[in-house]
């Protein structure tokens, strides 16, 4: 049996900080669909969910296919085809084959789609005025937890792309 160092306080220290931040994240985002979720049911739209309403607002007045919104990193594959076919089927968006290649179908916002996106920006608009209001983050705060996210997302693209 080999002997190994045991890690520094400090290195346990960042590890336990990497451990909660990573844990905030997929809080956050999980707690972003229940404050959707919860605006959605306050103006009687039950039909359509808060990842629906996430993949509305990240296409706003784009044109897109599936394979687009999974390579720009919002969706995985299947979830996002799903997603897509149901906000057709219920008249959120406007579907058309490629006339290149038939496998490949081009999405974008309709009239529908196009107000569930306007209710999405309005209530973001909204949290942001009360993030600077009640002091939660102020602009320069922002901008540093933004850098730190882009960074550990980088970091982990770059895992993804070069190691494995």
């Amino acid at each position: 049996m080999s002997a190994q160092a045991m890690p520094s306080e400090a290195d346990q220290e960042f590890l336990r900080g990497y451990l909660e931040s990573l844990a905030l994240v997929e809080r956050l985002h999980r707690l972003l669909l229940d404050v959707i979720k919860d605006e959605f049911e306050r103006l009687g739209l039950l039909e359509i969910s808060p990842v629906q309403a996430l993949l509305i607002y990240n296409i706003g007045d784009n044109e897109v296919t599936a394979g687009e919104l999974k390579s720009r990193g919002y969706y995985q594959g299947s979830n996002v085809s799903y997603n897509l076919k149901k906000l057709v089927d219920a008249g959120y968006m406007h579907h058309q084959r490629s006339s290149i290649d038939r496998r490949s179908v081009r999405v974008r916002l309709t009239g529908r789609g196009r107000e569930v996106r306007r209710i999405v920006e309005a209530l973001f608009a909204r949290q942001a005025g009360e993030f600077e209001k009640r002091e939660v983050l102020a602009l320069g705060g922002i901008g540093e937890v933004n850098l730190a996210l882009r960074r550990m997302e980088r970091f982990w693209t770059e895992q993804i792309r070069y190691i494995y």
